[in-house]
């Protein structure tokens, strides 16, 4: 079983990165319980394709009915964890703030999902990942030279330092925990989170090692030897040959090793070499370059699509992919010598395991139909 097995957490259904952070638990073992809001319930039945719900049961509840309300309480007494996406505000107004639920449950580890965090005064504005990474000094560097920055996907803001950070920050309430006995609130803003995955660019820059300039240093696709290069077949590969050992491996295997070369970090002479390369790579098919660099030191690895990735051979002899109730999916991550994560199921359709999940949780069957008669859950 995976190292959060025993854990028990509420997450309040949100988007992004709220289910993002509920599915990274609950592939370590933790058992999360997924509040939907009882109107989504269609009673669909068949497979779900929101991959990102994966791993946990979905209870339909009406949060604007008062025994709604208090039946997602009593959960809380019964819970380690919860964690919701909302604007700051929101979950008071619906009387299951912090305050609230520490006090059923002082132990509770209650974790907040934001864009820009609790307070301060974008706080209630809306937002979405682009505008946190732009906020936060993250969206700016990355690009080609005269034109717009680029977006990573919704990787950076949603993903890396919203949900992932979030997952991580409940972990170590739950760890402080185990010392103090008090749970606590933790606050997670996508744009802190943005901004702490830039940590070494900040050195770089005042250091004097980044340029503010796109596309002119090391790893933003400035330097020769760190980008994408298309293939004779129009498909690409990557390029990382940043220490001089590996540098002059990608030179020997090019066959530019016999030439006279300005030195790699000559920065004056990048655009050239890089034009040198781009015209190189376009003489083999990416395959052909795989067969040349494939598991050598240059620090190669062919630029592979989503429907790709899944068949690399060495993604396949990690199972670093994997296929659950027909749908290929990421396997979960990090793994563990001992204890072994698993995804505990697939995505479940809304309200699909309402009174099984209220079962297991205590709740009585006398009052589970007191509620459905009341509309308070679906």
């Amino acid at each position: 079983m995976g190292p959060l097995e025993g854990v028990k957490v509420i997450e309040v259904a949100g988007i992004g990165p709220g289910p993002f952070c509920a599915m990274m638990l609950a592939d370590m073992g933790a058992e999360v319980l997924r509040v939907d809001r009882a109107e989504r319930v269609t009673g669909a039945k068949g497979p779900s394709f929101d991959l990102m719900s994966r791993g946990r049961r979905s209870l339909g509840v009406d949060l604007k009915n008062k025994d709604g309300v208090a039946l997602v309480l009593d959960l809380v007494e019964r819970a380690d964890g919860l964690l919701e996406g909302f604007r700051p505000g929101v979950m008071e107004r619906l009387g299951l703030g912090p305050d609230v639920c520490l006090g059923r449950n002082p132990r509770l580890v209650y974790g907040r999902m934001t864009g820009f965090g609790q307070e301060g005064p974008l706080a209630q504005a809306a937002g979405h990942d682009i505008n946190y990474i732009a906020l936060a000094g993250a969206l700016e560097p990355i690009g080609r030279p005269g034109t717009p920055p680029v977006p990573p996907l919704n990787l950076v803001g949603d993903f890396g330092g919203g949900g992932l950070m979030l997952a991580f920050g409940m972990v170590c309430a739950l760890v402080e925990r185990q010392r103090s006995g008090k749970g606590q609130v933790v606050d997670a803003a996508m744009v802190d989170g943005a901004a702490i995955l830039m940590t070494m660019f900040h050195g770089f820059r005042q250091t004097g090692m980044w340029e503010e300039k796109r596309a002119s240093n090391l790893l933003d696709t400035g330097a020769h030897f760190y980008d994408s290069y298309a293939c004779a077949d129009g498909k690409y590969v990557s390029i990382g040959s940043i220490e001089p050992q590996f540098y002059r491996e990608l030179l020997d295997k090019t066959g530019l090793a016999g030439e006279s070369l300005p030195h790699q970090l000559d920065k004056t002479r990048w655009p050239e070499l890089k034009e040198r390369l781009t015209a190189l790579f376009k003489t083999k098919t990416r395959d052909e370059w795989c067969r040349i660099m494939e598991g050598t030191d240059i620090c190669f690895a062919p630029v592979l699509s989503m429907s790709e990735a899944p068949e690399h051979p060495h993604n396949r002899a990690r199972g670093t992919f994997t296929e659950v109730a027909g749908v290929v999916q990421p396997s979960p991550a990090p793994r563990f010598s001992r204890s072994r994560p698993s995804i505990q199921r697939p995505p479940a359709q809304v309200g699909e395991h309402t009174d099984a999940a209220l079962a297991d949780w205590g709740v009585a069957a006398d009052r589970i139909r007191a509620l459905r008669d009341a509309k308070a859950i679906a």
